[in-house]
């Protein structure tokens, strides 16, 4: 185990270390002049700003919905695509190809999509009558945008680990719900979904990591905006401070909160997967 620890304690608690380390200084990354250590200012200055408070509350948003999202469909898609169905080899590998495109090139090509004059919800929408919201300068279609995009293209990750983990439930169970004539939704609620719950839980924890690390789809299909910081998140906001706005110290305070919020609801995952089991 010495060199995989030795790789985690260079590459990820070192660089975690400094970053908590900066964020007590204000450094511009592009000067030349060193770092002057300000103590807990950028804290200060942090939950002092309203802009802060709103970008928390559409990481919130963005978390819950891109998690909840996922793996729903990806546990749909799993149970339909688990059946005797003609042509769902292929099916399975078009699903899971999402999950391997590169975020930026799903972005711009969700840009299309989402086209209010050209797009493909545009033209659906015009053949029933109906006007396209206008995604790109509504601060809510455009985070419901963002959203929708960040969901379509995690939901193979979600599918692939869901149809594993239905493939190894135990048979046993089944046959004696078919014998008792339990209904199907009767059997998914009491046999399929309680066996699920180590990957449910497995998957909660990881999508949730992934979701709140989105920087790609951001920055290529709305850069933060169409108003202010609209479609923001925290590590956009990391990303926006210490390189676009060269503080880098800020920067690294926001990067600190983000990793603790994400420490305090890891472990209060894992209690709660503790006393259930």
């Amino acid at each position: 185990m010495a060199p995989n620890l030795l790789l985690l304690l260079l590459f990820t608690y070192r660089p975690l270390l400094d970053n908590i380390r900066l964020s007590f200084f204000t450094w511009n990354i592009s000067a030349t002049r060193p770092a002057v250590f300000v103590g807990l200012t950028n804290y200060i200055e942090w939950a002092k700003d309203p802009e802060s408070w709103q970008i928390v509350l559409q990481t919130v948003v963005f978390t819950v919905s891109a998690v909840g999202g996922s793996m729903v469909l990806g546990l749909a898609l799993a149970l339909l695509l688990d059946r005797p169905l003609r042509g769902r080899n292929v099916v399975r590998s078009l699903v899971f190809a999402l999950y391997v495109i590169s975020g930026a090139a799903v972005g711009v090509a969700f840009q299309f999509v989402f086209d209010p004059k050209y797009g493909m919800i545009q033209d659906l929408l015009a053949r029933i009558g109906m006007e396209s919201p206008e995604f790109y300068t509504h601060p809510r279609w455009a985070l419901f945008m963002i959203i929708t995009t960040y969901v379509w293209k995690n939901l193979g990750y979600t599918f692939v680990i869901y149809l594993a983990a239905l493939q190894g439930l135990r048979k046993d169970l089944d046959e004696a719900a078919e014998i008792d004539r339990t209904s199907g939704l009767r059997k998914f609620f009491r046999v399929t979904l309680p066996q699920l719950r180590p990957t449910t839980f497995f998957l909660s924890v990881t999508v949730l990591l992934n979701s709140m690390q989105v920087f790609d789809i951001i920055n290529v299909m709305t850069q933060g905006g169409p108003l202010g910081n609209s479609t923001s998140t925290m590590v956009y906001q990391v990303y926006q401070e210490t390189f676009v706005n060269g503080r880098a110290g800020y920067g690294a305070a926001v990067a600190t909160l983000m990793f603790l919020a994400v420490l305090v609801v890891t472990v209060v995952q894992v209690r709660l997967q503790d006393r259930k089991g």
